[in-house]
This record gives C-alpha cells, structure tokens and sequence, in this order.
C-alpha cells in the first residue's frame, strides 16, 4: 500500500512539473524576471480595468514570493527627474519576502495593531493617509473538506474587505482571489453589499484546472 502511494505521489509530481516547466506563463515570468506566473494575473486584470496609476498608495496582501508587488511597483514607474517611485507599494504577509525594490515589506499579520501601526506609519511618511488599490492573491492551505475549505477561504476574503473597508479611499479598489465553491456566492453577496461596482475575473493565465477566479470591488458604498 504504502509503495503505491509513493509511485502515485512521484507520477503527480512529475506531471506536475512537465506541467510547470512547459507553461508558457512560467517561462514569460523568467524572462521577464517576474518570481512567478501569478503576475500575468494582476497584469490581465488591471489592462482590462485600468487599476494600477502612477501616483497612487496600494498595499500587496498576502505578497510573498512577491509576483505582484513586481508587477504593482513596474507599472507605477519612476519619476524621470527624480528616479523614484511614482507612487507607494507595501506588501505584507505572514512569511519572509525578498526584497523588491521600490516596495515596503512589512512581515506580520494585518490582523495585528502593531502591523496595522507600522502600515499606518510607513503610509504617513510619505503624505498618505489612504489607499487607491488593495490587492490580495491570499490563499488558504485547501484540505479537500469541502466546508472546511470554504470556510477558510471565506475568512481571507472577509479579512481582505474589511482592511479595504478600513484604508480605502472612496473610489479605491480591492482585487481578491476566489475558488468557485461554497463560499463563493456568498463572497459576491459580501462584495455588493461593499462596493459600488463588482466584476468577476477568470485571467487566461490562470490554469484551466484551477477553479480559482477574482473578484474586483469598485468604489465603496
């Protein structure tokens, strides 16, 4: 028994990585220097919505290995006089990140007052009390329990409105990743309830396998 799980085990991880390593997102993503596929998301996302502008404050949930903040800090640009960051990005998340540069990363969980300080400060000093974008490719370690699962999922979606809730300027935005299942009706229910404005968002550089979509709140109530 135990022998037939491992050769299963080694059968999935090498289709797996014939999958990973033949994929044309994952091949982009290294030559274009992205750490991950994920970027390609955000990318289609915001050429179909127009989120992302020079000038603005967006804050990166669940960031590492740091795919999005890439993308986020590239499409703000730098100033041609003054070489810096047309805008401010900061990422967050419970686990260690590289440096981006460009990008203020602050480890902890947003959940936390010391956390939710240090966002506040770091937004402080550069003149900003709100922000334009949130962004969150938050996922949660999925069991296969169907209700455990959409109610782990259900959390991080919540977690992710109510920080928007709280640091979104009126007109801002919040970009959340979603698996279609249980908790999904009731998440579009939360997001308009929550914004003006809700788009849904399959990005063609998300595996046809996955069940995992995007959900785009516009504009607070």
């Amino acid at each position: 028994m135990g022998i037939k799980v491992r050769t299963q085990s080694k059968k999935v991880d090498k289709a797996w990585l014939n999958q990973h390593v033949n994929d044309p997102y994952v091949r982009l993503a290294q030559k274009e220097g992205f750490r991950a596929r994920a970027a390609y998301k955000l990318k289609e996302i915001d050429e179909s919505l127009g989120l992302v502008r020079p000038g603005q404050a967006i804050v990166d949930l669940g960031s590492t290995p740091g795919a999005w903040s890439q993308y986020l800090r590239r499409r703000l640009g730098c100033d041609p006089a003054t070489g810096q960051l047309q805008g401010r990005v900061i990422a967050l998340d419970l686990l260690p990140m590289d440096p981006v540069e460009g990008v203020q990363f602050i480890q902890g969980d947003f959940r936390e007052a010391e956390v939710l300080q240090a966002l506040e400060a770091a937004l402080a000093n550069r003149g900003m009390t709100q922000l334009d974008l949130v962004v969150s490719d938050m996922a949660p370690n999925l069991s296969g329990i169907a209700s455990a699962d959409a109610a782990r999922i259900t959390d991080l979606v919540e977690l992710a409105v109510d920080f928007a809730v709280r640091y979104l300027k009126a007109d801002g935005a919040l970009v959340v990743k979603l698996f279609h299942g249980g908790a999904y009706d009731p998440m579009v229910a939360r997001f308009r309830k929550t914004f003006r404005s809700v788009k849904t968002f399959k990005p063609k550089s998300s595996r046809d396998k996955s069940s995992e979509t995007f959900l785009v709140g516009l504009g607070l109530k």
